[in-house]
């Protein structure tokens, strides 16, 4: 009796290895036999599938959410069992991951019950500093489809760059889409371009949400209106301007922006940034300094928390919510509009103090420390301009990230709206960077988005990792992951 239970664990553990399906599954229960995938099978990111699987649709009989699935593999064929076209597709998304380590076209018969973590599990691209082309914006949503990822949250506007199309205000684009001088540093997304990319993402169940950064990183802008500045002139330089918020034509501006992006993208959120906004120009402006005595305000920072509430105020009026950075919370100020969602972000600075003011005045968090989350930052060796205190590898990415909340308490379940991962573009990351920067430090944090399942052993994980790279450099996708970069 001993040795057969030894056996049946150790076929266990084998067979588990072969479901090597990442973001790991919440329950993986290993079955007997192989299922043989026929020659031709494809599975396509976009949820087709080609008629060589022998796969059934059935419903869920037990709740696991609006993405969750159960997907059986038996020698006569799969069963696919989801409530929602979503919990469908992550199963075939799963489907795709098994096939892709077939061993002579034979994959292992199992049962697999699954659910996401988090609602919002999203990756970020900083288009504003480098423009990236329209197959490489698809390109990141196919990586965002494999690891499960169902938020994209393109950063659309920087000092470097405006990169959206408004038809209201042609000088963002005939202007601020072309004022920096380096490589992939010119261009823009037309209004057509923005629903092409919001389809491609629907398809493969991932939402929008487009960031256009106020008051600070706007150089673009304000070098297409100077009149929206403080002093009324262009900017000279990359910083500290702002958009001046004394002057009712920065409003009028904003509002009709927002309008426009509302127009083109559906998602329920639309980012306003807030981060990084020294307030010098505003000490030093009439009309600043007059909105502030108007509204008794008591310094700069609550004017921002002004300049905030109205854009949210102009957003819930369309039925959305912002996200703002966690700078708008870090420091003692006025509250919020409850539409306000904190992007706790500056971990390097203040911890998690954005955290904790988000749960503390009842508001909604995004988990996305720096310092183990922006995947630009190099893994063991100072490169380009990043310093040594901006270096983290996979190891501290998986094992040390105070973003992947394990045990909450009853306040940060309440808050989390979820998990996210951004790829600036400073220090002129260019396209051909990408793979280099995303692999394999998007694994961890896929799974720490998505996977229910008892937390792997770093070495478990890294091999499980390790051996997805021959498969994505198959299609194309991963670069080197050297993890000296």
């Amino acid at each position: 009796m001993k040795y057969a239970v030894l056996f049946a664990m150790l076929v266990c553990a084998i067979t588990q290895a072969n479901v090597n399906i990442l973001p790991t599954p919440g329950k993986i229960v290993p079955a007997t036999g192989f299922y043989k995938v026929g020659a031709g099978a494809e599975i396509g990111l976009d949820g087709t599938f080609s008629n060589h699987w022998k796969i059934t649709f059935q419903p869920l009989e037990k709740e696991l959410g609006d993405e969750g699935y159960q997907l059986e593999v038996a020698e006569s064929g799969v069963t696919v069992r989801s409530n929602t076209e979503a919990g469908k597709y992550y199963a075939l998304v799963s489907l795709k991951q098994l096939e892709g380590l077939a061993t002579d076209g034979k994959i292992p018969c199992v049962n697999i019950e699954d659910q996401p973590k988090y609602g919002w599990r999203s990756f970020m691209i900083d288009s504003g500093r480098q423009y990236q082309k329209m197959d490489t914006i698809k390109g990141l949503l196919d990586r965002m489809a494999l690891l499960k990822m169902n938020v994209f949250h393109w950063h659309l506007s920087e000092n470097d760059g405006w990169r959206v199309e408004i038809k209201r205000y042609p000088n963002p684009t005939e202007i601020g889409a072309f004022i920096a001088n380096g490589l992939e540093q010119h261009g823009f997304y037309t209004q057509d371009d923005i629903r092409e990319i919001v389809a491609y993402a629907a398809e493969r169940h991932i939402m929008v949400v487009p960031e256009i950064d106020v008051p600070g990183h706007s150089v673009a802008a304000l070098t297409s209106y100077p009149e929206l500045t403080c002093t009324g002139t262009a900017p000279h330089n990359y910083s500290p301007y702002l958009y001046c918020a004394g002057r009712e034509s920065t409003y009028e501006f904003l509002f009709n922006v927002l309008d426009e992006l509302c127009e083109l993208f559906p998602s329920p959120y639309i980012h306003i940034g807030g981060d990084e906004a020294p307030k010098k120009d505003w000490k030093n402006c009439d009309l600043c300094q007059a909105r502030i005595k108007e509204l008794g305000l008591k310094n700069e920072h609550e004017l921002q928390v002004e300049l905030t509430n109205r854009l949210a105020k102009h957003l819930k009026s369309k039925g959305r919510k912002a996200i703002c950075w966690g700078d708008v919370v870090t420091l003692p100020g006025q509250e919020l509009e409850d539409n306000v969602v904190i992007h706790w972000w500056n971990y390097q600075r203040s911890k998690d103090k954005a955290l904790r003011e988000g749960i503390r005045r009842g508001m909604k968090v995004i988990a996305n420390p720096n310092r183990y989350t922006y995947i630009n930052f190099p893994q063991k060796h100072p490169w380009r301009g990043y310093k040594e205190n901006r270096l983290f590898d996979f190891q501290t990415c998986y094992e040390k990230n105070p973003g992947d909340i394990r045990h909450p308490t009853a306040g940060e379940a309440k808050a989390l709206l979820g998990m996210g991962t951004c790829l600036w573009t400073d220090h002129n990351l260019t396209e051909e960077w990408l793979d280099r920067r995303i692999f394999p430090r998007a694994f961890a944090m896929a799974e720490q988005m998505w996977s229910t399942a008892q937390h792997l052993p770093y070495e478990e994980f890294r091999a499980r990792t390790y051996a997805r790279e021959s498969w994505l450099s198959g299609m194309g996708i991963g670069g080197d992951w050297a993890e000296e970069y």
